[in-house]
């Protein structure tokens, strides 16, 4: 379970997030909403361990991660929106940087686990500089998950992105919550939004729950 309490961040004199504080438990999709420039990004950078906060804490199962950090690398996954990627590499090297340490065997997720899964095998030897933006984000989510996180944060995974690259995004992310893992991530896409058990909007620098189910219509109109 992940726990955040009292999240503060400020940037200057500018607040950006005031109390923060929500809860997301195996087999739930958090989904984190807002008018560009509210703050998702940030909160989500947070809880990646990626920001840091101006006050607050961030708990993995009851333990904080301040004090144990190695476990937010054990536990957690995380696809920002920038693509995390080396150019010059392949989608193979890249793989492999992450996945040296990993107790997941890359070659047999290659041939029939995630990566597999995620059409990583048809652009293995390409260059990161020479692939779309659809391999780059699926490569991304795949570097993401070399460490099988329990938890997995993804910002706009499937932005700007054609409707195949997105349907295999989101089988995998489907898939996840099925298997216990907690899913937390921004997004504008319908059918992402229909993934999420706990929908909440950040205005004002707070953070406000919203029913489940409503339409991204309902939901802009509460920016």
């Amino acid at each position: 379970m992940l726990e955040a309490e009292h999240i503060q961040k400020h940037y200057g004199k500018k607040m950006i997030l005031q109390d923060i504080s929500l809860q997301a438990h195996p087999g739930e999709c958090i989904g984190i909403l807002g008018a560009n420039g509210c703050g998702k990004s940030t909160l989500l950078s947070i809880l990646a361990g990626v920001n840091r906060a101006n006050g607050g804490t961030i708990k993995i199962d009851g333990q904080d991660t301040k004090n144990n950090p190695h476990m937010r690398t054990r536990c957690m996954g995380y696809v920002p929106q920038e693509n995390p990627l080396i150019p010059e590499l392949s989608a193979k090297d890249n793989l492999s940087l992450w996945y040296c340490d990993s107790a997941l065997d890359m070659k047999k997720e290659l041939e029939q686990g995630t990566l597999a899964d995620l059409g990583i095998p048809k652009f293995l030897n390409v260059p990161v500089n020479r692939m779309s933006g659809g391999m780059k984000k699926r490569l991304s989510i795949g570097c993401a998950i070399a460490n099988n996180p329990a938890i997995l944060i993804m910002d706009e995974p499937s932005a700007a992105l054609d409707l195949v690259c997105k349907e295999s995004i989101r089988s995998y992310m489907k898939k996840h919550i099925q298997d216990g893992g907690v899913l937390l991530l921004t997004t504008h896409e319908e059918a992402e939004l229909a993934l999420c058990t706990k929908i909440y909007i950040i205005k004002d620098g707070q953070l406000i729950e919203k029913q489940a189910g409503l339409s991204a219509s309902q939901l802009v109109a509460c920016f």
